[in-house]
């Protein structure tokens, strides 16, 4: 007889990882950025403003705070202040990227029990890029940014494409997620979600199961959040929910 403990005897197909807020303390780096693009436009930042941006795609998080301006349709130029801020968190980015507590280690769990994993962020390529010198490249079966695919979270497209690009249902796979934003893309593809909250709150709903912290993370928890997962799509199935 043995103390060792067995490996659970199903696994979810892949893990799609968020990046920033999840496994990366970045979300600080860029509230930094939007922060000073709303003083260049002659606004605060407000926390509320803040909050509402987390976890958007560049796009969305601009017309946000063009709308917290009140500048007019015509007025606006989201390709100029989309390159700024972009030029901007690439600089903040270089002076070095902090790891979410228990990130690190929950990637070397995941790839331990050999299940793929995928980067899905709602940041652009080439932000992405600098963040996976980080992170490590070398990780992901493949990534998915937030220019690459149709409409960005909280549009499921980014997981969608995530799963296709694994060759698994999205049910078969499991999310981790820190904000709403990312919250609401994972669980509208139907991918059951580990949620991890870090700059706001996230609300309970169908396919999320909740843990404060990646500290301490078991392949176990990791197997429990995608069946709870998949109990609630049977019970769906089943008219019962």
């Amino acid at each position: 007889m043995t103390d060792a403990v067995l490996a659970p005897s199903r696994l979810p197909a892949a893990v799609l990882w968020d990046m920033d807020g999840t496994l990366l303390d970045s979300e600080p780096i860029w509230e930094i950025a939007v922060r000073e693009l709303a003083e260049r436009h002659g606004i605060e930042l407000t926390p509320q403003l803040r909050e509402s941006t987390l976890g958007n795609a560049l796009p969305d998080a601009l017309a946000k705070l063009h709308d917290a301006v009140g500048l007019a349709p015509e007025d606006r130029d989201p390709a100029a202040d989309g390159r700024w801020t972009l030029d901007r968190v690439t600089e903040l980015f270089g002076d070095g990227l902090p790891w979410r507590p228990g990130a690190l280690e929950a990637l070397e769990l995941v790839a331990g029990a050999g299940i793929p994993m995928v980067l899905v962020t709602n940041t652009v390529r080439e932000v992405a890029d600098v963040a996976l010198e980080t992170i490590g490249r070398h990780r992901f079966t493949a990534t998915v940014c937030g220019d690459e695919v149709a409409v960005g979270k909280p549009a499921p497209d980014p997981y969608l494409r995530a799963a296709e690009l694994v060759g698994a249902s999205t049910a078969d796979c499991l999310a981790v997620e820190d904000s709403p934003t990312g919250a609401q893309a994972a669980t509208t593809a139907g991918v059951p979600t580990l949620v991890v909250p870090s700059a706001a709150p996230v609300e309970p709903g169908p396919l999320r199961v909740f843990r404060h912290t990646l500290v301490g993370l078991s392949i176990e928890e990791v197997t429990e959040a995608w069946t709870g997962g998949l109990a609630h799509i049977a019970t769906c199935k089943n008219g019962d929910s």
